[in-house]
């Protein structure tokens, strides 16, 4: 569905409607200096050389390699669903290793505590005080490998630090260092020694997506190029965390006119009126709707926002969120069908805002 409306970025704090900085700064990984924004040339040819990293290791699709760029650069978390075999944690390690910044790995497991994610203070005989020990989250990329095989209290432990950028322990907060994103894989919940991921839980992830099975062109590909060697052991950095952050800037810079703002909350708002639904989306789903079509937008090469940009997002942002009614599950109504049926009754705004 296109829109005919052209909400022309305006001079000012948000740009000059040329595409070109000025963006409105970020801080640096340190938190001490700002960072100055980059231009849309700079984000798409940086974004271009990462989704050319990834794709060597998952091969013929570029639809779910590009949701995990928008997510990096909406400055939220993805959660990856899919049956075994698929490529999840291949995705997430190759997304982590394709920015040269820190990054760990936490192997989800029914005996994990919070303590060994989050860290943990430890008595020190030598100067009679607790020191703390760092966990996993302490990283600029955390991969959550099999995140719902842990128990929901453990699960929980990533509540703070994925909304706040902040760890509490012991009565002390640690400041985590930005760029933060956990990339986070899932088996569907049917299977066994899985659990449901809480509301909570599911709400701070901006975007889910399923990778799916190779067509059988991608599928031979792949057998030819990876059968007898890891294509993530030859994988190499593109990109450094203090270029993530300008291109961060970059998006957070990039126009939305009032009436697409009216439009995603007119859109977010619907979810939580459909009869299927007995828990639509949340206000911090509106937020990351705009977030994620901001990023959207300037991987187009545009410095505004358009009605195609929030259609293009939706379902990977909003589906998750929702929980259905059990009439819906026996209809084999999905949350998928939900949104998309949402966006087709929802009216898109028409003409021009400037």
């Amino acid at each position: 569905m296109t829109s005919r409306i052209q909400s022309a970025s305006p001079a000012g704090p948000h740009g000059n409607g040329s595409g070109q900085p000025p963006y409105p700064a970020v801080e640096s990984a340190d938190g001490l200096a700002p960072v100055p924004a980059a231009g849309l040339g700079e984000l798409h040819d940086t974004a271009r050389r990462i989704a050319a990293n990834v794709e060597r290791v998952l091969v013929g699709k570029p639809d779910v390699i590009r949701i995990a760029l928008v997510t990096l650069l909406a400055e939220g978390h993805l959660l990856v669903e899919d049956v075994p075999g698929v490529g999840k944690t291949s995705l997430a390690k190759a997304l982590a290793r394709s920015i040269d910044c820190t990054v760990s790995r936490v192997q989800f497991t029914p005996d994990l505590l919070p303590s060994d994610v989050t860290g943990v203070s430890i008595y020190n005989r030598q100067t009679g005080e607790f020191e703390f020990r760092p966990g996993p989250v302490f990283a600029n990329i955390v991969v959550g490998d099999e995140i719902n095989r842990a128990s929901p209290k453990t699960q929980s432990a990533l509540l703070e630090c994925m909304e706040e950028h902040q760890v509490t322990v012991d009565t002390s907060t640690y400041t985590l260092d930005g760029p933060f994103m956990v990339i986070a894989t899932q088996n569907p919940i049917e299977m066994e020694g899985t659990y449901a991921l809480p509301e909570a839980q599911r709400d701070r992830f901006t975007a889910r997506v399923s990778i799916g099975y190779p067509d059988q062109q991608a599928e031979l590909a792949m057998v030819d190029e990876h059968s007898g060697h890891n294509p993530l052991a030859d994988l190499a950095p593109v990109s450094d965390r203090e270029t993530i952050l300008r291109l961060i800037g970059t998006v957070r810079g990039v126009h939305i006119a009032p009436e697409v703002r009216r439009y995603a909350v007119d859109v977010v708002s619907a979810t939580r009126q459909v009869p299927e639904i007995r828990l639509g989306a949340s206000p911090r789903a509106t937020l990351h709707l705009v977030r994620a079509a901001r990023a959207q937008a300037a991987l187009s090469g545009r410095d505004y926002v358009v009605p195609d940009d929030l259609h293009t997002v939706a379902v990977p942002v909003l589906a998750h969120r929702l929980v259905l009614t059990t009439e819906a599950h026996a209809a084999r109504r999905s949350a998928t069908d939900v949104v998309r049926a949402v966006l087709h009754r929802v009216p898109v705004p028409q003409g021009s805002a400037r």
